[in-house]
């Protein structure tokens, strides 16, 4: 019998996989991770698991967690094309943090995982530093993460990449939906782009209708470049809204992420209730009337596609209405009133 042989011997990293390489990376970020650690935080990185003492995170009387994954979609493939990639971490960041902040809970702590074609510490190093970045900002704790080499799967220079996050609220502060009532007022508050959304639309109409660089300037954006209006970070809303939510004046809140204003809003409404949206309310920025057109997007797919300017919608109550307005505006903030609750079957409903 003849035995194939391989006169080298092969490796894992003749196959593909660099491990020294994946550590490399990691051992890169280990201060920008420290950094977002909090008093609940007990183990050291590099463990099997995570471990977070709740009752360091703050007194409670009957505390709920609340759970969230997400990606960032295709915003991922601008961000190879610009070779920008910490903006890329701190959106994942802000997206979980806003999902659970709409259910009323702050965060506690998040995971990561990050998978690419080709093991390149700096550009991991980047992704990690941005998530670290935001952590901070949110008092989110970076307390672990898995960094997977995939030759075959993805080519080199790509990557996905997906958060995980926990966050606690008081269990009579739970936002479900339950409070929302018919003449509650819808509340917009800004984007500051196209968030983590409607990047298939957005890289089809601008890279290959227009046949635009990742560095072209049109006009129409007001000054950033192609990359940098597609690259803006996904905003947190977290320090914004939490004084509200402490002062009992919001009776829900709808991230506004894929699907747009149909399908999310749908979930935070009351059993009975609907939502009219006044379009007219406001104005979508130039990055989304710039899609539109050039694009010819249908108004039905653009505002179910895309955020059109409004990141997140808080609903209250007619007489909170103004304070909450004058609250936000103190802050610097630009309010919208852009709708109203109605007796209904959970549908949204333009104007």
């Amino acid at each position: 019998m003849t035995q194939s042989s391989t006169p080298d011997g092969m490796t894992y990293k003749k196959a593909g996989v660099d491990i020294d390489a994946k550590y490399a990376a990691v051992k890169g970020a280990v201060g920008a991770i420290q950094s977002t650690h909090t008093p609940g935080v007990l183990a050291s990185i590099g463990g099997f698991g995570s471990l977070f003492h709740l009752a360091s995170a703050g007194k409670f009387k009957d505390p709920v967690l609340v759970a969230s994954t997400d990606g960032v979609g295709t915003k991922l493939a601008v961000a190879v094309m610009a070779q920008k990639h910490d903006t890329i971490g701190q959106c994942i960041v802000n997206h979980c943090v806003n999902d659970i902040l709409v259910m009323g809970a702050r965060p506690l702590f998040f995971l990561d995982y990050i998978s690419v074609g080709k093991m390149e510490p700096p550009m991991v190093k980047s992704i990690i530093e941005g998530m670290a970045k935001a952590c901070r900002e949110t008092g989110c704790a970076l307390v672990g993460g898995e960094t997977a080499e995939m030759p075959g799967l993805y080519k080199p220079g790509d990557y996905d990449l997906a958060g995980f996050i926990v966050g606690v609220v008081e269990r009579d502060r739970v936002l479900d939906g339950t409070r929302v009532a018919p003449g509650d007022r819808a509340l917009g508050l800004r984007s500051s782009g196209l968030h983590t959304n409607g990047y298939s639309l957005a890289r089809k109409i601008c890279f290959e209708q227009l046949k635009l660089g990742i560095h072209d300037r049109p006009a129409e954006l007001g000054g950033p470049t192609i990359g940098e209006a597609l690259l803006a970070v996904h905003r947190p809303y977290l320090n914004l809204v939490s004084p509200l939510l402490e002062a009992g004046l919001v009776s829900s809140m709808s991230h506004i992420t894929g699907g747009g204003f149909g399908d999310n809003i749908p979930r935070v409404l009351a059993k009975g209730t609907s939502v009219v949206i006044d379009r007219s309310a406001w104005t979508p920025p130039p990055l989304f009337q710039f899609l539109v057109k050039h694009g010819n997007v249908p108004p039905d797919d653009a505002y179910r596609s895309l955020n059109m300017g409004i990141g997140m919608v808080l609903f209250v109550r007619p007489a909170n209405a103004p304070r909450v307005t004058e609250l936000l505006n103190r802050a610097g903030e630009d309010v919208f009133d852009i709708g109203r609750v109605v007796e209904g079957d959970g549908k949204v409903v333009f104007a």
